[in-house]
């Protein structure tokens, strides 16, 4: 519960995102979870003068955005962007700036382990993308081969990168290592690659156009391990679920669902499919809980940067991500951590199948082309 008479009446908040550009799909979802926060908060009290930036996912244009946000509209803290490529030189230049930024999904590790005090994290870093989906495997069922397959971003890199860990420290023999560059054409040959590896298990970081793509190019050369997982991204948003002749049975690694339990998760997603008329992807929660804290930090340091910092570092929030606080572990600076829930496409819907406390539906396994 906000006390809204100690809060300042309007605090001033940047937004950067892909609102245009290849990963403008996803950045529709971040934009719809800040259109319902900012309605939120203004029940509670807190008018927020929201400046947003377009930057087209481009990180040269991710940091000319922020620039303008702290000089020209010296805005009290940013929410944003989307990607980790965009995320990687904005996370630095709001450090030199002094103002914090609150990144709600870019999952590239080294984001939140430079020992920077105004960068903050709600999402989990990308070991907990690869981590979450392979143990939900592994405990399906016996899996020997493991192929990874992963555009060639700060995003795709990071999140191959400890998907491998993962397999050396689990004994799981990695048959191929595949990067590609994102929004090619034809991914034909690179999935022939792995198909002659016969892996057991297939994880892929992409984003929604490739993620599409690379399944249905997956079906077309009959590549069948016993599981595919995505890391995320493309594999956890609608316009991947409606692919329904290549999504069923797909797995994917989210941070948030609204089958999950946590508080008002359940009612956001009601509210979400209801306003945008498609069900919310877990970009749409992280965008939504990112900006109410900000907003409710700011709020409480009447616009001051160095306190909203310090309400970010001191706070602790329990809502549709579950209990948030920025700590740090394992080598993370100003990291929430955030459990990694896994989710399977069955009919045409996406359930949350691990861990068994958050499941409401039994995993399907091994994996079958519909």
């Amino acid at each position: 519960m906000i006390l809204a008479l100690l809060l300042a009446a309007s605090v001033r908040i940047g937004i950067i995102n892909s609102v245009t550009g290849a990963e403008a799909p996803i950045g529709e979802t971040l934009s719809n979870g800040y259109k319902l926060a900012v309605e939120d908060l203004k029940k509670a009290g807190i008018e927020v003068d929201l400046v947003s930036e377009d930057d087209t996912g481009k990180p040269q244009i991710s940091l000319s955005a922020l620039e303008k946000l702290v000089t020209r509209d010296k805005v009290t803290g940013i929410v944003g962007p989307y990607s980790s490529s965009s995320a990687n030189p904005t996370v630095k230049a709001a450090e030199k700036n002094k103002v914090p930024i609150l990144i709600p999904t870019a999952a590239k590790e080294e984001l939140t382990r430079m020992n920077y005090k105004y960068v903050f994290r709600i999402a989990s870093p990308a070991n907990g993308l690869a981590s979450a989906g392979l143990d939900a495997t592994l405990a399906l069922g016996p899996a020997k081969k493991l192929a990874v397959v992963y555009e060639n971003t700060d995003f795709g890199t990071s999140t191959a990168k400890t998907a491998k860990e993962y397999a050396a420290k689990h004994g799981l023999q990695l048959v191929a290592d595949e990067a590609y560059s994102k929004g090619s054409p034809d991914y034909r040959s690179t999935l022939t690659q792995v198909k002659s590896a016969e892996p057991d298990v297939v994880f892929m970081v992409s984003y929604v156009a490739d993620a599409i793509l690379l399944i249905r190019q997956a079906r077309e050369l009959a590549l069948s391990p016993k599981a595919f997982i995505g890391g995320g991204a493309g594999f956890s948003q609608p316009q991947f679920v409606a692919e329904r002749d290549i999504s069923e049975g797909i797995l994917a690694s989210t941070h948030w669902t609204k089958d999950s339990g946590w508080p008002g998760a359940k009612e956001f997603a009601e509210r979400y499919q209801k306003r945008f008329n498609v069900d919310p992807p877990y970009h749409s929660a992280c965008a939504y809980e990112s900006l109410r804290i900000m907003a409710e930090c700011a709020a409480k340091a009447n616009n001051d940067r160095e306190k909203t910092r310090a309400c970010l570092r001191e706070g602790k929030w329990d809502g549709i991500m579950g209990p948030v606080q920025f700590v740090d572990y394992d080598g993370f600076q100003n990291q929430n951590k955030h459990p990694v829930l896994v989710t399977q496409v069955q009919q045409g819907k996406v359930v949350t199948v691990y861990p068994k406390e958050n499941a409401v539906a039994k995993p399907v396994y091994p994996f079958k082309w519909k």
